[in-house]
């Protein structure tokens, strides 16, 4: 994982996890016992600077660094400076924290629950894009990407839930629909616009599709990406890369591997 994919736990996991109740002898510092209570797995630990513990630890696929102090009763979390200036977090990060399988987890994409838009042509410009119904930044990736489908880009787009309780619904009336590409289009055209869940679109009415959805939260989430829209393709090269976030649009041809398209939408000018 590199330094600009690893996503940060929050201190209020670690600090806001609640009473712990009686327990065998701790393996770990009171403050890092309790996250582990919490649900916080621990990877690793390894000695660091100025006499600190370095803790490699794990929640929701997402990895972080945080360091114990030698009495054991202070957790640290954050950058770590050097006296040089150098950042030890970042080579703690490079040596310890476990690296992604990005082969294995582009064939979990190929196999996901996804909606196609486009045609690749030619074959191989194809684009994954992890969407959550309600992201506005998503939705501004989808305005900038007709112009590449029209182009011969296909765009499989994965629909996650993690924007409130109404992205799990406007995303099964998506994937249930009997022409999901079109339900898909229909929410984009509609984004911001007033909507009102049915019966239909309930996880009781289709507890499959939600479990589907949910596989794609833990996917995306496998890729070490934080929030959406998560961009993923295949180089020239055939290396997997991964953009966190709206891409520039100035980074879409190398991104979808086709020409510059013109793209005048107003809405879009600052992604310029």
């Amino acid at each position: 994982m590199t330094k600009g994919r690893l996503a940060a736990i929050s201190m209020a996991t670690f600090l806001c996890v609640g009473p712990v109740h009686a327990q065998a002898a701790e393996a770990y510092p009171k403050p890092l016992q309790q996250a582990v209570d919490a649900g916080v797995k621990v990877v690793k630990s390894f000695p660091a600077a100025s006499g600190l513990t370095g803790w490699v630890v794990s929640q929701g696929g997402r990895y972080t660094i945080v360091y114990s102090t030698a009495d054991r009763k202070t957790l640290l979390a954050g950058a770590l400076i050097g006296e040089d200036g150098a950042s030890l977090s970042s080579q703690y990060e490079e040596r310890y924290v476990p690296k992604p399988d990005l082969a294995s987890l582009y064939a979990q994409l190929e196999k996901s629950f996804h909606v196609v838009e486009g045609a690749a042509k030619p074959a191989g410009n194809v684009l994954y894009v992890f969407v959550d119904p309600n992201c506005p930044y998503c939705h501004f990736t989808w305005m900038a990407l007709q112009a590449y489908e029209k182009a011969g880009l296909q765009v499989r787009w994965i629909p996650v839930a993690t924007l409130g309780p109404t992205s799990m619904p406007k995303a099964i009336e998506v994937m249930a629909a009997s022409d999901r590409t079109a339900a898909f289009r229909r929410m984009e055209e509609n984004h911001g616009k007033p909507w009102t869940a049915s019966a239909a679109s309930s996880e009781a009415s289709h507890q499959d599709i939600a479990a589907k959805i949910r596989a794609n939260n833990e996917l995306m989430e496998g890729f070490g990406i934080a929030g959406t829209p998560g961009v993923i393709w295949k180089d020239k090269q055939g290396k997997v890369q991964i953009k966190g976030g709206m891409p520039r649009l100035s980074e879409l041809p190398a991104i979808t591997g086709l020409p510059e398209q013109k793209i005048d939408d107003p809405a879009l000018a600052k992604f310029r």
